[in-house]
């Protein structure tokens, strides 16, 4: 993960067009807090580094020969890489990709043409812990067949729960949950985690994209 002395965050790059990998290494090299630890041209190989290299966030391509980039989050969950993972899509026709990529795992996504300062910041993001979606995109994505699943049926959140659900589908980190409710990380924490159990869901991505679906995210 991350040097601990100097705080900078490392980047692994998985796309399959060379000219995109090297242009987003010229500019991410330039950031005095992020590295740029490796590169790899598939899933596969994507994978391989991820485990070879351990970096803190990696930006995933989804159209690769092979194995793509969602399978290739699937395997990355499978093996219990704690790589923060952003999913690179080049236009809105990709955005159906985008929900099982979330579910998968994913930290979010960004497009091809991002702003060279706006992925900077979107890195910076998803190490931090936040979730980058776009509420309005997840609503006019989610159809009756690709929802996030339902809360388990007699599961209820109690008003606390709810209260952390909504800043989690607003991207808080734990540690800024805790700040707005005054509690304690640690109390955060239990919390997301009965969250999870209670709505029968794998991660806080899940958790909000569900929020967003049923209006319990934050205005």
């Amino acid at each position: 993960m991350a040097d601990e002395r100097s705080g900078r965050t490392k980047v692994l790059l998985v796309d399959d067009h060379q000219v995109v990998r090297r242009g987003l290494r010229t500019f991410l090299e330039i950031q005095e807090d992020i590295e740029v630890v490796g590169e790899a041209a598939d899933g596969e190989a994507g994978v391989a580094r991820a485990e070879e290299l351990r970096p803190d966030v990696i930006l995933m391509d989804i159209k690769m020969p092979g194995l793509d980039g969602i399978d290739a989050l699937k395997r990355l969950r499978e093996l219990g890489n704690p790589a923060r993972v952003l999913i690179v899509v080049t236009s809105f026709t990709e955005q159906r990709t985008v929900v099982p990529a979330l579910r998968a795992g994913a930290a979010g996504y960004v497009y091809k043409d991002i702003d060279p300062d706006a992925l900077a910041a979107a890195i910076r993001s998803v190490r931090a812990g936040h979730v980058l979606l776009q509420p309005e995109v997840a609503v006019a994505l989610l159809t009756p067949d690709d929802q996030p699943p339902a809360p388990t049926r007699g599961s209820t959140l109690t008003e606390r729960e709810r209260e952390v659900l909504g800043l989690i589908a607003d991207g808080r980190s734990n540690r800024e949950i805790a700040r707005a409710l005054v509690l304690s990380e640690k109390t955060v924490k239990t919390h997301v985690s009965n969250i999870l159990m209670k709505l029968d869901l794998a991660d806080r991505t899940q958790a909000a994209l569900w929020a967003v679906r049923t209006g319990n995210a934050t205005d």
